[in-house]
């Protein structure tokens, strides 16, 4: 059987970490910055886990991570 083919988008998005789950960035915090106070920013600069029901979509797009 062929190998599989790594959906780019997602392996730009998403990472593995060493406990089997994936990471994310957080949205909101490419633009109209002005609004959002400095402590939301700062917030929104921690990564993120993906939620454990989404895990399964990326792992299928993620095949070799």
């Amino acid at each position: 059987m062929p190998k599989m083919k790594t959906n780019r988008g997602a392996a730009k998005r998403f990472s593995k970490t060493s406990s089997g789950r994936f990471k994310r960035a957080q949205s909101h915090r490419r633009h109209i910055l002005t609004k959002k106070s400095t402590k939301r920013k700062r917030h929104l600069r921690s990564p993120e886990a993906v939620h454990e029901s989404d895990k399964r979509a990326i792992q299928r797009m993620l095949p070799y991570v």
